[in-house]
């Protein structure tokens, strides 16, 4: 029952800082999944995180896939519920805020200013999970080729995660 309330809590508390998303959190849903609560390792990070986007459906599911992997189904409900209820009461909280407020010069650039902390939020989740997911030469040959493929073409990123686990495969 303590790990079950460890990962609420831990969920709850990135729910909070998670401007720009779920995936805004990464490097510190990273921190304390491996780091600080040690369960789980980076390779288990990535491929749980990988697992989730290749899924169809929102990227909370990062979080869903992480507390089931931690502690099974009632980590799974754990975690989802602390990534969805309190930014969810926050958003009601501020969406009553900001309709009150909505005449107010000062809101629109305030609001703006949320922008570039996201971007940073989520630039930073891309270089953790680059990290996690290898250290050498090679690894961040075929990370950085990944994301030229994802950014510069129409293609859909799962012909990367394709292409990766063949490569994974053909490395065994």
């Amino acid at each position: 029952m303590i790990l079950l309330g460890q990962i609420l809590l831990a969920f709850a508390t990135l729910s909070l800082l998670a401007i720009g998303g779920a995936n805004a959190v990464l490097p510190e849903m990273h921190r304390l999944l491996v780091d600080v609560h040690h369960w789980m390792d980076d390779a288990t990070f990535s491929q749980l995180f990988a697992l989730a986007q290749a899924a169809p459906g929102p990227n909370i599911l990062a979080a869903s896939v992480m507390g089931w992997h931690i502690a099974g189904p009632a980590g799974m409900i754990a975690a989802t519920l602390g990534m969805l209820v309190p930014a969810a009461c926050l958003a009601w909280i501020m969406a009553g805020l900001t309709y009150r407020l909505r005449g107010n010069t000062w809101l629109k650039p305030a609001q703006f200013g949320l922008v570039p902390i996201a971007v940073g939020l989520i630039a930073a989740s891309g270089l953790i999970m680059a990290q996690a997911a290898g250290t050498g030469w090679v690894s961040f040959a075929i990370i950085g080729a990944s994301t030229i493929f994802v950014w510069r073409t129409k293609y859909s990123p799962l012909w990367v995660l394709l292409g990766g686990g063949l490569l994974g495969l053909a490395l065994l």
